[in-house]
């Protein structure tokens, strides 16, 4: 048995839930009472500090559990990418969401549905947004995957696992999305693609001998894929049109359930 599934086995996923929640709920006050935003997508700034809040209640567990060495052993899982044994999977890592977006885009063309013509990507005016959103990406991985996820495996399916983890992550999204606007009927959706995205990070995780590295990358490349997706001040698709952007991601969770089956998410049925 690995150290991981060791010290996985001691570890209490509700604690950490309740800890994420306790950090970000004062942040939750903060941008009810000073709507400060600046970041792409009309995000609130303290959405990105909230970010790490998974990491700092990891660490915090985690010191109560195994002492400083269990959090530097935690820390180290940011760059674990020699995990990736087989490196055929660093392609689904790097660029499934990417061919997710340009799938969204492309059945939104076939509707006829209005779209952008043009519009700015904020990317190239800010390199700076990079670094930010791996940083951002870091805070999250390193709790729910790094932290929550082995120790719901212990005791759960992988999908299971995937879709606790995917419903509590929506909720604590919840305030940010009502921040922006978004109706009922959005958020509804919006949980169904959260929920998704989160089954396609454990079925990553699982596949790369759980690499936190790859989860990292993988929402690194989903959150640059959402900022690099055409908009303009009058069209944002992905906001205008929830249904088809998660029914997609939806669709491809099933096509992994079905072909890696639900129990680990990571036995190929056809190998």
């Amino acid at each position: 048995m690995s150290r991981n599934d060791n010290t996985s086995s001691t570890r209490s996923s509700l604690k950490f839930f309740l800890l994420v929640f306790s950090l970000t709920i004062p942040l939750w006050i903060v941008e009810a009472v000073i709507n400060v935003k600046g970041l792409p997508l009309d995000v609130p700034i303290t959405d990105f500090i909230a970010t790490f809040t998974p990491l700092i209640a990891a660490c915090i567990l985690v010191y109560q559990e195994e002492g400083s060495i269990g959090i530097k052993r935690l820390l180290k899982r940011v760059f674990d990418f020699s995990k990736i044994k087989q490196k055929i999977c660093y392609f689904p890592v790097i660029f499934l969401m990417p061919a997710i977006y340009l799938l969204i885009y492309g059945v939104m063309q076939l509707f006829r549905l209005p779209l952008p013509i043009g519009g700015e990507i904020p990317f190239l005016q800010n390199s700076l947004i990079f670094v930010v959103i791996f940083m951002g990406a870091t805070g999250e991985e390193v709790g729910w995957s790094g932290y929550a996820v082995d120790a719901m495996q212990k005791r759960w399916s992988a999908l299971t696992t995937a879709i606790a983890i995917g419903l509590v992550w929506a909720i604590w999204h919840f305030p940010s999305m009502i921040q922006q606007g978004r109706d009922l009927t959005w958020i509804v959706w919006g949980t169904l693609g959260t929920v998704c995205v989160r089954i396609l990070m454990v079925w990553l995780y699982n596949n790369t001998e759980k690499s936190v590295s790859a989860c990292i990358i993988f929402h690194s490349m989903a959150n640059i894929g959402r900022i690099l997706f055409p908009k303009d001040q009058t069209h944002n698709p992905l906001v205008d049109y929830p249904n088809i952007h998660y029914s997609i991601i939806a669709v491809t969770a099933v096509i992994v359930i079905c072909l890696w089956g639900s129990k680990t998410l990571s036995r190929y049925r056809y190998a």
